[in-house]
């Protein structure tokens, strides 16, 4: 075998290498052959997923329906799938897919389902000691969706057709599946080497934690969009992850290898934003001794983020809606008109349609930015996201800092939970930076945050500040009283209230006139 471990390579490569070998099988050694190389390299593929989730998750231990649901809907997914869960219990879990990830293709070559077949069944039968898969509809039958039902309980699966999957000596360890193991690691480093020639980090699509129901639409939704020339309008709170979204909008486009370029519109004084958006000529203004390109142009077949855009001054508004409309620009200063490429993708943590209203934002230019709009819920919105969005930004720090923290305690993620994060995500990742720093071992103990007071605290918390600005009214009206001599004229002037006041609060105190007048009062 090559220098480069299998498990370092992506699941994406692994199936560009499945088709490359499976074609070549089918090509040299007909349909028998193909069938069986699609069985070997499935379960080979499968071993190498649950491999990689494993390590991904640090899961020792069998999997259970809930974890081996997450690991098959997202094998399908992250190669190009389309899959959904439609119900699961202890005996059988069925899942849905509305896109194949072999692509219309599929039609010619039905026997690629055998894959999802062998890849379901086999990590199932390795977790659960038994497995039935059933392809009760198929989108390489023309079925126009797949319907997929594995039984992990054989009593359940007896009266169901499918291909039955046990708990056997693993794939690995045959001769053949050895030899058609080394046989696909070469070809994956070859295409790996290929590809990362032509391909970086950076057209990745950031990692977007979506475990609770609203993000997962959010997910969705960038999926659809992604693709198409729609402007997007992305509303959230500060720190909800606007930016995060845009760059995945951008990173799933065809634009991608293209710049990205993030602005925050509120952070340029006025007075420059319209150059900084549209550059500007030679002597166009005092200081301007060079041609300037603005953002704009620097985006040029990419995309271009404008946050805050709601801070945009009405020229600048006006600029903006013509580059959305034609498609072209003049710098400032300038009379040269340009044709100008780029997707904007706009964010604001305002109610823009109140702006409108207000004559604060153009309508005009309100309705070319919001074809599409995204409202990106808040942190205390989403609280099922909260542990995997702590063990992210952990592994990031951990990167960043050098630590070796693996989780945080029980103590730690109930601080977390209980606490309402109004700096939403940007707010978490500070407060665990800061966290982490004097953080030691494996485990997290501490969190630097400190909590509102909890709900069966309320009370005492009341009668604490009650207590103490009685004490507080108290020490005044003694004070006045010794002041004036015990005149209660003049203690109500001091103290700003009535006559019928002072009486009462002397026997509210228990406090006794006669202490404070002179021996001529009395």
């Amino acid at each position: 075998m090559n220098n480069n471990p299998l498990s370092e390579l992506t699941p994406v490569f692994f199936l560009q290498t499945f088709i490359l070998e499976l074609m070549h099988a089918s090509e040299q050694q007909g349909q028998k052959h193909c069938e069986q190389l699609i069985e070997h390299i499935a379960k080979t593929a499968g071993c190498f997923f649950e491999e990689t989730y494993r390590e991904n998750a640090r899961k020792s231990e069998p999997l259970d329906i809930e974890s081996y649901i997450e690991l098959i809907l997202g094998i399908k997914n992250n190669i190009g799938g389309k899959f959904s869960l439609v119900s699961s219990n202890q005996d059988c879990i069925t899942v849905t897919n509305s896109r194949c990830p072999f692509g219309e293709q599929v039609t010619q070559f039905p026997e690629l389902c055998r894959m999802t077949s062998s890849v379901f069944g086999g990590i199932a039968a390795r977790n659960f000691g038994y497995a039935k898969v059933e392809i009760k509809k198929s989108i390489a039958r023309l079925d126009g969706k797949c319907d997929v039902c594995i039984y992990t309980n054989p009593h359940a699966a007896k009266d169901h057709a499918g291909m039955e999957y046990t708990e056997t000596t693993p794939v690995r360890e045959t001769k053949d599946i050895n030899e058609l193991h080394c046989r696909i690691e070469t070809s994956m480093q070859r295409l790996w080497h290929k590809q990362s020639s032509q391909i970086s980090k950076k057209y990745l699509p950031p990692a977007i934690v979506a475990k609770s129901p609203k993000m997962q639409q959010i997910l969705q939704s960038i999926e659809v969009i992604a693709p198409t020339l729609a402007t997007v309008l992305i509303q959230g709170q500060t720190g909800v992850g606007k930016e995060l979204i845009a760059r995945a909008i951008h990173a799933m486009s065809d634009r991608n290898p293209k710049p990205f370029i993030a602005i925050n519109c509120g952070a340029i004084p006025e007075s420059l934003i319209e150059s900084a958006l549209f550059g500007h000529e030679k002597g166009a203004f005092t200081g301007a001794i060079e041609v300037h390109q603005g953002y704009f142009e620097r985006a040029e077949g990419g995309t271009l983020f404008l946050d805050e855009v709601d801070s945009l001054s009405p020229a600048a508004q006006t600029r903006l809606l013509r580059v959305l409309q034609e498609g072209e620009l003049e710098r400032v200063g300038g009379r040269q008109t340009l044709s100008i490429d780029v997707r904007i993708i706009s964010a604001t943590n305002k109610n823009l349609e109140n702006l409108v209203k207000q004559h604060l934002f153009r309508n005009d230019l309100y309705y070319r930015i919001n074809v599409v709009r995204l409202s990106v819920p808040s942190l205390s919105e989403r609280p099922e996201d909260l542990p995997y969005l702590v063990q992210l930004i952990i592994q990031r720090l951990n990167k960043r800092y050098n630590k070796r923290i693996e989780s945080v305690s029980r103590e730690v993620m109930q601080k977390i939970h209980a606490y309402h994060w109004p700096g939403n995500v940007r707010e978490l990742e500070n407060i665990l930076e800061r966290s982490i720093l004097f953080a030691n071992g494996e485990v997290m103990t501490d969190l630097d945050l400190e909590l509102p007071i909890k709900a069966e605290s309320i009370g005492e918390w009341k009668d604490a500040k009650k207590h103490t600005f009685a004490r507080i009214e108290q020490s005044l009206l003694e004070t006045a009283l010794k002041q004036h001599h015990g005149n209660i004229k003049s203690v109500s002037d001091t103290m700003g209230i009535t006559s019928r006041a002072v009486y009462a609060k002397l026997k509210k105190y228990q406090i006794n006139l006669a202490d404070y007048r002179k021996p001529s009062q009395r």
